[in-house]
Protein backbone atom coordinates (compact mmCIF):
# COMPACT_ATOMS: atom_id res chain seq x y z
CA UNK A 1 0.00 0.00 0.00
CA UNK A 2 1.51 3.30 -1.03
CA UNK A 3 1.60 6.34 1.24
CA UNK A 4 -0.61 9.33 0.44
CA UNK A 5 1.05 12.11 -1.53
CA UNK A 6 0.91 14.67 1.33
CA UNK A 7 2.65 12.24 3.70
CA UNK A 8 5.41 11.68 1.18
CA UNK A 9 5.82 15.46 0.86
CA UNK A 10 5.97 15.95 4.66
CA UNK A 11 8.49 13.12 4.99
CA UNK A 12 10.71 14.65 2.33
CA UNK A 13 10.59 18.08 4.02
CA UNK A 14 11.42 16.56 7.40
CA UNK A 15 14.39 14.68 5.97
CA UNK A 16 15.61 17.85 4.27
CA UNK A 17 15.43 19.95 7.44
CA UNK A 18 17.16 17.21 9.43
CA UNK A 19 19.94 16.99 6.86
CA UNK A 20 20.42 20.75 6.99
CA UNK A 21 20.78 20.72 10.77
CA UNK A 22 23.24 17.84 10.62
CA UNK A 23 25.24 19.63 7.96
CA UNK A 24 25.42 22.83 9.99
CA UNK A 25 26.47 21.01 13.13
CA UNK A 26 29.16 19.12 11.28
CA UNK A 27 30.81 22.25 9.90
CA UNK A 28 34.31 22.63 11.26
CA UNK A 29 34.48 25.35 13.88
CA UNK A 30 36.91 28.21 13.70
CA UNK A 31 40.41 27.47 14.72
CA UNK A 32 40.93 28.13 18.39
CA UNK A 33 43.80 30.34 19.39
CA UNK A 34 46.43 28.19 21.03
CA UNK A 35 48.59 29.79 23.68
CA UNK A 36 52.15 29.08 22.63
CA UNK A 37 53.68 30.74 25.70
CA UNK A 38 55.68 33.95 26.05
CA UNK A 39 57.06 35.46 22.88
CA UNK A 40 59.52 37.77 24.63
CA UNK A 41 61.36 38.13 27.88
CA UNK A 42 59.81 39.86 30.85
CA UNK A 43 62.00 42.90 30.40
CA UNK A 44 61.14 43.13 26.69
CA UNK A 45 57.44 43.05 27.48
CA UNK A 46 57.86 45.73 30.13
CA UNK A 47 59.90 48.03 27.88
CA UNK A 48 57.33 47.64 25.11
CA UNK A 49 54.57 48.54 27.55
CA UNK A 50 56.49 51.63 28.68
CA UNK A 51 56.82 52.86 25.10
CA UNK A 52 53.13 52.27 24.46
CA UNK A 53 52.17 54.19 27.61
CA UNK A 54 54.40 57.09 26.61
CA UNK A 55 52.60 57.27 23.27
CA UNK A 56 49.16 56.99 24.82
CA UNK A 57 48.58 53.59 23.20
CA UNK A 58 46.88 52.07 26.21
CA UNK A 59 45.42 49.05 24.38
CA UNK A 60 48.86 47.97 23.20
CA UNK A 61 50.30 48.61 26.65
CA UNK A 62 47.56 46.47 28.17
CA UNK A 63 48.51 43.51 25.97
CA UNK A 64 52.15 43.65 27.05
CA UNK A 65 51.30 44.14 30.71
CA UNK A 66 48.79 41.29 30.69
CA UNK A 67 51.49 39.08 29.16
CA UNK A 68 53.76 39.87 32.10
CA UNK A 69 50.92 39.18 34.53
CA UNK A 70 50.23 35.84 32.83
CA UNK A 71 53.69 34.46 32.06
CA UNK A 72 55.80 36.07 34.79
CA UNK A 73 53.52 36.34 37.87
CA UNK A 74 56.51 36.24 40.24
CA UNK A 75 58.98 38.06 38.05
CA UNK A 76 60.97 41.19 38.67
CA UNK A 77 58.37 43.49 37.07
CA UNK A 78 55.24 41.62 38.18
CA UNK A 79 53.96 44.03 40.83
CA UNK A 80 54.93 47.10 38.84
CA UNK A 81 53.20 45.67 35.77
CA UNK A 82 50.01 45.22 37.81
CA UNK A 83 50.07 48.90 38.78
CA UNK A 84 50.78 49.93 35.20
CA UNK A 85 47.93 47.70 34.02
CA UNK A 86 45.63 49.31 36.56
CA UNK A 87 46.54 52.73 35.18
CA UNK A 88 46.10 51.58 31.57
CA UNK A 89 42.63 50.16 32.26
CA UNK A 90 41.61 53.39 33.92
CA UNK A 91 42.79 55.47 30.96
CA UNK A 92 40.78 53.23 28.62
CA UNK A 93 37.71 54.02 30.76
CA UNK A 94 37.40 50.33 31.62
CA UNK A 95 36.41 51.21 35.16
CA UNK A 96 35.06 47.76 36.04
CA UNK A 97 38.37 46.24 35.01
CA UNK A 98 40.29 48.87 36.97
CA UNK A 99 38.24 48.15 40.09
CA UNK A 100 38.83 44.41 39.77
CA UNK A 101 42.58 44.92 39.31
CA UNK A 102 42.76 47.33 42.23
CA UNK A 103 40.97 44.95 44.57
CA UNK A 104 43.22 42.08 43.49
CA UNK A 105 46.34 44.17 44.05
CA UNK A 106 45.12 45.21 47.50
CA UNK A 107 44.38 41.61 48.39
CA UNK A 108 47.69 40.20 47.14
CA UNK A 109 50.01 43.08 48.10
CA UNK A 110 48.66 44.68 51.29
CA UNK A 111 52.15 45.85 52.34
CA UNK A 112 53.27 47.23 48.98
CA UNK A 113 54.56 50.83 49.24
CA UNK A 114 52.19 51.94 46.44
CA UNK A 115 49.09 50.08 47.55
CA UNK A 116 47.49 53.43 48.45
CA UNK A 117 47.38 54.13 44.72
CA UNK A 118 45.19 51.07 44.22
CA UNK A 119 42.83 52.30 46.96
CA UNK A 120 42.65 55.70 45.29
CA UNK A 121 41.99 54.44 41.74
CA UNK A 122 39.32 52.07 43.04
CA UNK A 123 37.44 55.00 44.54
CA UNK A 124 37.81 57.21 41.47
CA UNK A 125 36.67 54.36 39.20
CA UNK A 126 33.54 53.76 41.27
CA UNK A 127 32.92 57.49 41.15
CA UNK A 128 33.21 57.43 37.35
CA UNK A 129 30.81 54.50 37.05
CA UNK A 130 28.08 56.62 38.62
CA UNK A 131 28.05 59.14 35.79
CA UNK A 132 26.40 58.46 32.47
CA UNK A 133 28.23 60.00 29.53
CA UNK A 134 25.25 62.19 28.62
CA UNK A 135 25.08 63.70 32.09
CA UNK A 136 28.54 65.23 31.68
CA UNK A 137 27.28 67.60 29.00
CA UNK A 138 23.83 68.53 30.27
CA UNK A 139 22.33 70.24 33.29
CA UNK A 140 20.76 66.94 34.45
CA UNK A 141 21.84 65.81 37.89
CA UNK A 142 23.06 62.32 38.65
CA UNK A 143 22.01 62.81 42.26
CA UNK A 144 18.40 62.57 41.06
CA UNK A 145 19.10 59.06 39.81
CA UNK A 146 20.91 55.99 41.09
CA UNK A 147 23.77 56.91 43.41
CA UNK A 148 24.83 53.45 44.52
CA UNK A 149 28.31 53.76 42.98
CA UNK A 150 28.82 57.11 44.71
CA UNK A 151 28.17 55.48 48.07
CA UNK A 152 30.72 52.77 47.28
CA UNK A 153 33.24 55.40 46.15
CA UNK A 154 32.71 57.36 49.36
CA UNK A 155 33.52 54.25 51.41
CA UNK A 156 36.57 53.59 49.22
CA UNK A 157 37.94 57.04 50.01
CA UNK A 158 37.16 56.56 53.70
CA UNK A 159 39.25 53.37 53.65
CA UNK A 160 42.08 55.18 51.89
CA UNK A 161 42.23 58.07 54.37
CA UNK A 162 41.82 55.78 57.37
CA UNK A 163 44.63 53.43 56.31
CA UNK A 164 46.96 56.01 54.73
CA UNK A 165 46.29 59.42 56.31
CA UNK A 166 49.63 60.78 55.05
CA UNK A 167 49.21 59.46 51.50
CA UNK A 168 49.69 61.86 48.61
CA UNK A 169 46.19 60.90 47.43
CA UNK A 170 44.43 61.59 50.73
CA UNK A 171 43.90 65.31 50.10
CA UNK A 172 42.23 64.72 46.77
CA UNK A 173 40.21 61.86 48.26
CA UNK A 174 38.93 64.19 51.00
CA UNK A 175 37.86 66.74 48.39
CA UNK A 176 36.04 64.07 46.45
CA UNK A 177 34.30 62.94 49.63
CA UNK A 178 33.09 66.50 50.14
CA UNK A 179 31.67 66.55 46.63
CA UNK A 180 30.04 63.12 47.08
CA UNK A 181 28.51 64.32 50.34
CA UNK A 182 26.78 67.12 48.43
CA UNK A 183 25.51 64.64 45.86
CA UNK A 184 24.15 62.35 48.58
CA UNK A 185 22.48 65.29 50.32
CA UNK A 186 20.88 66.39 47.06
CA UNK A 187 19.59 62.85 46.51
CA UNK A 188 17.94 62.90 49.94
CA UNK A 189 16.39 66.31 49.30
CA UNK A 190 15.11 65.18 45.92
CA UNK A 191 13.27 62.38 47.72
CA UNK A 192 12.01 64.90 50.29
CA UNK A 193 10.60 67.11 47.48
CA UNK A 194 8.77 64.11 46.06
CA UNK A 195 7.29 63.35 49.48
CA UNK A 196 6.16 66.96 49.87
CA UNK A 197 4.33 66.76 46.52
CA UNK A 198 2.51 63.61 47.59
CA UNK A 199 1.87 65.14 51.02
CA UNK A 200 3.85 62.46 52.86
CA UNK A 201 4.93 64.89 55.55
CA UNK A 202 6.54 62.38 57.90
CA UNK A 203 8.72 60.94 55.13
CA UNK A 204 9.70 64.43 53.96
CA UNK A 205 10.65 65.43 57.50
CA UNK A 206 12.72 62.27 57.98
CA UNK A 207 14.67 62.86 54.76
CA UNK A 208 15.35 66.47 55.69
CA UNK A 209 16.40 65.53 59.21
CA UNK A 210 18.85 62.99 57.76
CA UNK A 211 20.49 65.71 55.65
CA UNK A 212 20.85 68.04 58.64
CA UNK A 213 22.37 65.33 60.81
CA UNK A 214 24.72 63.69 58.31
CA UNK A 215 25.54 66.44 55.78
CA UNK A 216 25.66 69.64 57.85
CA UNK A 217 28.18 71.42 55.59
CA UNK A 218 26.30 70.99 52.31
CA UNK A 219 24.32 73.64 50.37
CA UNK A 220 21.14 71.64 50.91
CA UNK A 221 20.87 72.67 54.58
CA UNK A 222 18.63 75.75 53.99
CA UNK A 223 16.11 73.71 52.00
CA UNK A 224 16.24 70.91 54.58
CA UNK A 225 15.41 73.33 57.40
CA UNK A 226 12.59 74.88 55.38
CA UNK A 227 11.17 71.47 54.53
CA UNK A 228 11.28 70.43 58.18
CA UNK A 229 9.45 73.58 59.27
CA UNK A 230 6.85 73.21 56.52
CA UNK A 231 6.30 69.49 57.16
CA UNK A 232 5.81 69.91 60.90
CA UNK A 233 3.40 72.78 60.21
CA UNK A 234 1.35 70.52 57.93
CA UNK A 235 1.40 67.79 60.57
CA UNK A 236 -0.05 70.23 63.09
CA UNK A 237 3.06 70.43 65.29
CA UNK A 238 3.20 74.23 65.37
CA UNK A 239 5.73 74.40 68.21
CA UNK A 240 8.38 72.32 66.43
CA UNK A 241 7.68 74.11 63.15
CA UNK A 242 8.18 77.49 64.84
CA UNK A 243 11.54 76.37 66.21
CA UNK A 244 12.85 75.69 62.72
CA UNK A 245 11.33 78.93 61.43
CA UNK A 246 13.28 80.85 64.07
CA UNK A 247 16.46 79.14 62.87
CA UNK A 248 15.62 80.17 59.31
CA UNK A 249 15.02 83.78 60.40
CA UNK A 250 18.47 83.92 61.96
CA UNK A 251 20.40 82.25 59.16
CA UNK A 252 18.28 82.39 55.99
CA UNK A 253 15.72 85.19 56.40
CA UNK A 254 14.82 85.19 52.69
CA UNK A 255 13.24 81.75 53.13
CA UNK A 256 10.62 83.13 55.57
CA UNK A 257 7.68 85.15 54.30
CA UNK A 258 6.53 88.37 55.98
CA UNK A 259 3.63 86.51 57.59
CA UNK A 260 6.04 84.08 59.25
CA UNK A 261 5.43 81.11 56.95
CA UNK A 262 8.07 79.22 55.01
CA UNK A 263 8.81 80.25 51.43
CA UNK A 264 9.20 76.76 49.95
CA UNK A 265 9.60 77.99 46.38
CA UNK A 266 12.62 80.09 47.35
CA UNK A 267 14.00 77.20 49.40
CA UNK A 268 13.77 74.82 46.43
CA UNK A 269 15.14 77.48 44.05
CA UNK A 270 12.34 76.78 41.63
CA UNK A 271 12.49 78.55 38.30
CA UNK A 272 9.62 80.26 36.52
CA UNK A 273 7.17 78.27 34.41
CA UNK A 274 9.22 78.77 31.26
CA UNK A 275 12.31 77.39 32.97
CA UNK A 276 10.45 74.35 34.25
CA UNK A 277 8.60 73.70 30.98
CA UNK A 278 11.85 73.71 28.99
CA UNK A 279 13.71 71.50 31.51
CA UNK A 280 16.00 74.37 32.49
CA UNK A 281 16.99 75.41 28.96
CA UNK A 282 15.10 78.72 28.85
CA UNK A 283 13.95 81.16 31.50
CA UNK A 284 15.58 82.02 34.78
CA UNK A 285 15.96 80.07 37.95
CA UNK A 286 15.01 81.81 41.17
CA UNK A 287 17.89 81.88 43.63
CA UNK A 288 18.07 82.53 47.31
CA UNK A 289 19.35 86.04 47.98
CA UNK A 290 20.37 85.52 51.57
CA UNK A 291 23.52 87.64 52.02
CA UNK A 292 24.84 85.79 55.04
CA UNK A 293 24.51 82.27 53.67
CA UNK A 294 27.78 80.43 53.90
CA UNK A 295 26.75 77.17 52.29
CA UNK A 296 25.20 78.55 49.11
CA UNK A 297 27.78 78.94 46.37
CA UNK A 298 27.53 81.00 43.20
CA UNK A 299 26.84 78.96 40.12
CA UNK A 300 28.67 79.63 36.85
CA UNK A 301 26.59 81.24 34.14
CA UNK A 302 25.71 79.18 31.08
CA UNK A 303 25.12 80.76 27.70
CA UNK A 304 21.84 80.28 25.83
CA UNK A 305 23.65 78.29 23.14
CA UNK A 306 25.03 75.97 25.81
CA UNK A 307 21.63 75.35 27.33
CA UNK A 308 19.84 74.81 24.01
CA UNK A 309 22.51 72.37 22.86
CA UNK A 310 22.40 70.52 26.21
CA UNK A 311 25.96 71.57 27.01
CA UNK A 312 27.51 70.51 23.71
CA UNK A 313 28.30 74.04 22.52
CA UNK A 314 28.85 77.44 24.04
CA UNK A 315 30.14 78.40 27.46
CA UNK A 316 28.94 75.95 30.08
CA UNK A 317 30.80 77.39 33.04
CA UNK A 318 31.67 73.84 34.05
CA UNK A 319 35.10 73.42 32.56
CA UNK A 320 36.77 72.95 35.92
CA UNK A 321 34.03 70.66 37.15
CA UNK A 322 34.36 68.24 34.26
CA UNK A 323 38.03 67.65 34.99
CA UNK A 324 37.29 66.39 38.48
CA UNK A 325 35.18 63.48 37.33
CA UNK A 326 37.09 62.58 34.21
CA UNK A 327 40.37 60.76 33.95
CA UNK A 328 43.28 62.85 35.28
CA UNK A 329 44.89 65.33 32.94
CA UNK A 330 47.69 63.89 30.87
CA UNK A 331 51.10 65.52 30.80
CA UNK A 332 52.71 66.50 27.46
CA UNK A 333 54.18 63.80 25.29
CA UNK A 334 57.58 63.63 26.90
CA UNK A 335 59.53 60.85 28.54
CA UNK A 336 57.68 60.13 31.77
CA UNK A 337 58.61 57.84 34.59
CA UNK A 338 56.20 55.29 36.02
CA UNK A 339 55.95 57.39 39.19
CA UNK A 340 54.70 60.35 37.19
CA UNK A 341 52.11 58.27 35.35
CA UNK A 342 50.84 56.40 38.39
CA UNK A 343 50.43 59.64 40.34
CA UNK A 344 48.51 61.30 37.49
CA UNK A 345 51.34 63.80 37.07
CA UNK A 346 51.62 64.73 40.76
CA UNK A 347 55.13 63.35 41.31
CA UNK A 348 58.35 63.34 39.31
CA UNK A 349 57.08 65.87 36.79
CA UNK A 350 58.97 65.71 33.45
CA UNK A 351 60.34 68.85 31.91
CA UNK A 352 58.91 69.86 28.57
CA UNK A 353 61.56 70.46 25.97
CA UNK A 354 59.80 73.22 24.08
CA UNK A 355 60.28 76.80 25.31
CA UNK A 356 60.29 75.93 28.99
CA UNK A 357 56.57 75.27 29.09
CA UNK A 358 55.19 73.73 32.27
CA UNK A 359 53.36 70.44 32.51
CA UNK A 360 49.60 70.13 32.56
CA UNK A 361 47.95 70.59 35.97
CA UNK A 362 47.19 67.49 38.01
CA UNK A 363 43.64 66.28 38.53
CA UNK A 364 43.66 67.34 42.19
CA UNK A 365 44.14 71.00 41.23
CA UNK A 366 40.39 71.26 40.56
CA UNK A 367 38.33 71.16 43.70
CA UNK A 368 35.64 68.47 43.46
CA UNK A 369 33.27 70.44 45.62
CA UNK A 370 32.80 72.88 42.74
CA UNK A 371 31.07 70.05 40.88
CA UNK A 372 28.08 70.28 43.17
CA UNK A 373 26.79 73.22 41.21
Amino acid sequence: MSLPRYKITMLALSLGVASAFVGCSSNPSKKEVVDTGPQSSEQAYFEKAQKSLDRGQYLEATKSLEAIDTYYPTGQYAQQAQLELLYSKFKQKDYEGAIALAERFIRLNPQHPNVDYAYYVRGVSNMELNYDSLLRYTSLQQSHRDISYLKVAYQNFVDLIRRFPSSQYSVDAAQRMKFIGQELAESEMNAARFNVKRKAWVAAAERSQWVIEHYPQTPQIPEALATLAYSYDQLGDKATSQQYIEVLKLNYPSLVNKNGTVNMRAARKEGNWINRATLGILGRESKSTTPDTTTTETEPKRSLLNRVSFGLMGNSGKEETQETTKAPVETPKTERSWTNRLSFGLLDKPEKAAEGATTAPAASSTEPDDAAQ
